[in-house]
């Protein structure tokens, strides 16, 4: 199976269709994205390991990572691991066929680790944790906590018509400012649906599959390849940064304040403790600096937040 994502081709070769089956659930059908480089070919190998079974409801190991000797290693248990061989630009993710029933972290934490990991280090991105939105072809990289609110203002974003890059991962080429992303899913809990007045928009996300964190966390998958939204169809430049608090604004009418020079490098550093251990984490930094970072405060409604970002990206 081929796909086109990050800006890059990927080859995804496999003997099991299921295995291909869980790929395709992630990456196809997505818009074909273009950055500014010449990136190499990825080729991804998924392999049906041996039988293991998990007791019924657990959910497995968590993946601990290891790295040397020119490769690295996310390993959850002897029967399901990723190995990655950046200079050859190629993995190897073996998956037991009890995995086939828990998709979800077979695609999140295996193939798109993987995938994004590949990606990453080729064309040498910045790889972020937050969500993405955009309007005419300028986007809003959202960053915040867990729960302060980087899920529901994707929704109310792609709801409202903006551009939808990503929910959770955002990968930035930090020269060019332009952010890329994969926009296959969008994953909200259910009280997000309170501020939904539309019934089937509201039917629409309650039909999906939910998920379940390893936080203990549960959420609607909402796969958004169906047409109903705006998906960004090439890389959005990067208008701003914009840091979601939980904090409700004194005035409805002033949600957002631009972060003090002094305050920027310490809340990236807070934010992202992981894009900033990676190569081109200081050109990112300079181009944040340059286009502006802001705190959004909450508003009475998630749509007081979308025209604030509206205004920032206008």
């Amino acid at each position: 199976m081929d796909v086109h994502v990050l800006g890059v081709h990927v080859r995804f070769h496999s003997d099991s269709a299921a295995l291909l089956n869980v790929a395709a659930m992630a990456y196809a059908g997505l818009p074909p994205h273009v950055l500014p480089v010449t990136p190499p070919d990825l080729l991804v190998e998924l392999r049906l390991g041996p039988a293991r079974v998990l007791p019924p409801g657990h959910e497995p190991p968590p993946v601990n990572l290891q790295s040397g000797a020119g490769f690295l290693c996310g390993v959850m248990d002897a029967c399901n691991y990723a190995v990655l061989f950046p200079e050859q630009h190629r993995a190897l993710v073996v998956a037991s066929p009890d995995m086939l029933e828990r998709p979800y972290h077979l695609r999140y934490e295996l193939i798109e680790f993987s995938v994004f990991t590949l990606a990453t280090r080729a064309l040498g991105l910045a790889p972020l944790h937050g969500a993405c939105v955009g309007w005419q072809g300028r986007g809003a990289l959202v960053m915040g906590d867990s729960g302060a609110g980087k899920s529901t203002l994707a929704l109310h974003s792609l709801l409202r018509g903006m551009d939808f890059l990503s929910e959770d991962a955002v990968f930035v080429h930090p020269e060019s400012g332009l952010a890329t992303g994969v926009a296959n899913y969008l994953h909200v809990q259910r009280d997000a649906l309170h501020f939904i007045d539309d019934a089937g928009q509201r039917r629409w996300i309650e039909q999906s599959p939910t998920i379940h964190r390893r936080s203990g966390v549960e959420k609607y998958e909402v796969d958004l390849r169906d047409g109903r939204g705006r998906l960004a169809q090439e890389p959005l430049e990067l208008a701003c940064v914009v840091f979601v608090s939980r904090q409700p604004a004194e005035n409805p009418q002033d949600l957002v304040r631009p972060v003090p020079a002094g305050e920027l490098l310490p809340r990236l550093l807070a934010e992202q403790p992981y894009a900033a251990s990676q190569l081109g984490w200081d050109a990112f930094v300079q181009t944040v600096e340059r286009r502006g970072a802001y705190e959004l405060r909450r508003g009475r409604h998630p749509s007081d937040s979308v025209d604030a970002l509206l205004q920032l990206l206008g």
